[in-house]
């Protein structure tokens, strides 16, 4: 495994006006009109990001599975210096610096990107799996463990259920997803170059077993293991 230290790159916002100028900015570059790739095809990778906030300290994990047999093929990890303070609904400002050092620190193409967060499931309709993919220009959704803002119906019991993730308009921004039946859905938006019907399919895909994907599951470990590793 490589691990690799955050690399000094653009500043990130000074300010929360500033952070939510470039959320606007960048917006309206959301690809939401391509499928995205087949599930089972290729390559799969998981990100995920943990602190430790006595050190003021993040690591960054990627971990890249076969798509079909989610079998292991790579892994990276980044740690440094949390570089932006902890506000809903901006928590990619935080996260994205080590979250592309982990991407680029892998020695293959990543495929699909699975974050453990949000797409368009944001206040703003642009959460973590929009903001990575604009600036990677991969394809990337989002699975997050809870609903955030945002209401549904509870999902139908069996695995593969699903209700809409539904904004005060209206608009359906997600999907509670049933990965194991009987058991407390995960929620599904498209963040980037995949729509959210595929979004889905790939999410029951990667949970074979367990609640959540295994993109997640690994890529969690991975960075809980780097953080305590850490000595920054």
């Amino acid at each position: 495994m490589t691990t690799v230290r955050i690399p000094a790159g653009p500043p990130v916002p000074a300010t929360v006006e500033e952070a939510l100028a470039v959320q606007d900015a960048l917006r309206g570059e959301v690809i939401l009109d391509e499928p995205g790739p087949p599930p089972g095809t290729g390559r799969v990778t998981g990100v995920d990001v943990a602190y430790d906030d006595a050190r003021d300290v993040v690591a960054a994990a990627a971990v890249v599975l076969d798509a079909a047999t989610l079998e292991p093929l790579a892994e990276a990890t980044a740690v440094g210096e949390v570089a932006f303070p902890y506000v809903p609904g901006l928590l990619a400002f935080r996260e994205i610096p080590a979250v592309l050092a982990a991407l680029r620190a892998l020695p293959c193409d990543p495929g699909l990107v699975l974050c453990d967060g949000y797409g368009r499931a944001h206040p703003r309709r642009f959460g973590l799996a929009c903001h990575l993919g604009v600036l990677t220009g991969l394809p990337v959704l989002g699975v997050a463990k809870n609903p955030f803002t945002f209401t549904h119906e509870p999902p139908a019991a069996p695995r593969g259920s699903a209700s809409p993730l539904l904004a005060e308009d209206g608009e359906e921004v997600g999907r509670a997803l049933r990965t194991r039946a009987g058991v407390k859905p995960v929620f599904v938006s498209a963040g980037h170059r995949v729509g959210l019907d595929n979004a889905c399919a790939h999410t029951l895909a990667l949970t074979p077993r367990y609640r959540l994907p295994e993109t997640t599951r690994r890529a969690d470990r991975l960075c809980r293991e780097a953080l305590a590793a850490a000595t920054c």
